[in-house]
């Protein structure tokens, strides 16, 4: 019995055909499967882009893991006081949740998926983030328009006089009130009070493996982009402070942003426009 050679040929789509069997077939795909096969040379390559994407990331995110002490200690700081926050604040809050609703139709209270951190498999995890609403109502169906306005460079969309903003709006966003809901976030577990504020996800979208990096850690409700800036800084700025403030965190240094968040709160202006340089040995400050 004679073998017959195999002959590959292909169809107008590309597909391979099964020759010898005569049967102008297409072949089945790889099966899904637990096992890590890539049944494409497109999800190689895509597997590849990621992985490279995510590489310097992965790597701050294991040496964090390492501070083990810090963390612990950061932990039970970010429960007792969002617990405490929540306590003293619970009725003020019912207050101005009352004035946003008078003032502009519908819930006083916003929610938005942000990412928290980069999952094993490469993904964004997500979580709900809550704020004081600060915008009239379907604001988010009017951004789309607003883009051409954009005054900050990068996947970020920051504009000063932001029509959608309310009155009462433009009070709680100078002073950070309206970012009061998320010490529940804290609470929770989602967010730390001091860390890297959490991005949107089409945001993360369009980040290279450089500002990936920011997402090594917890997200937090302030940091060094609120302290340092704020508005008045660009994407790639917003990284540096943060990636500063990853490689040089404390517990130290998280008390003091914590203090001069409280500043920006009761003063609504921005005491310290030092960024942390992200170099292991520089020596900054936050000033």
């Amino acid at each position: 019995m004679s073998l017959q050679p195999l002959t590959m040929e292909y169809d107008d789509d590309g597909a391979p055909t099964d020759v010898a069997a005569g049967k102008g077939e297409r072949f089945e795909p790889v099966p899904a499967s637990d096992a890590p096969v890539s049944g494409t040379r497109e999800k190689v390559a895509e597997g590849e882009e990621r992985r490279a994407r995510l590489s310097s990331m992965r790597e701050l995110a294991e040496w964090d893991r390492e501070r083990l002490g810090y963390r612990f200690v950061k932990r039970a700081f970010d429960i007792v006081f969002s617990a405490c926050v929540i306590a003293v604040g619970i009725v003020p809050s019912a207050v101005l949740c009352a004035a946003i609703a008078i003032e502009s139709p519908g819930c006083p209270l916003y929610r938005q998926r942000r990412v928290g951190r980069i999952g094993a498999d490469g993904r964004p995890r997500e979580f709900t983030m809550w704020k004081f609403r600060s915008m009239c109502k379907d604001a988010d169906k009017m951004k789309d328009a607003l883009l051409v306005e954009n005054e900050v460079e990068g996947p970020m969309f920051k504009m000063r006089d932001d029509p959608r903003v309310t009155r009462i709006g433009r009070f709680i966003r100078k002073h950070s009130i309206d970012e009061f809901p998320q010490f529940v976030n804290v609470l929770l577990g989602d967010m730390s009070v001091v860390g890297p504020r959490p991005p949107l996800p089409e945001e993360v979208a369009e980040y290279d493996e450089w500002a990936m990096q920011r997402l090594a850690v917890k997200p937090g409700l302030t940091g060094p982009w609120q302290v340092g800036g704020r508005s008045d800084v660009d994407f790639d700025d917003m990284v540096r402070l943060d990636l500063g403030y990853i490689a040089q965190r404390s517990v130290a240094m998280d008390l003091k942003i914590i203090l001069q968040t409280i500043v920006v709160v009761f003063t609504g202006g921005v005491p310290a426009r030092g960024i942390p340089d992200p170099r292991p040995g520089a020596v900054t400050s936050f000033g």
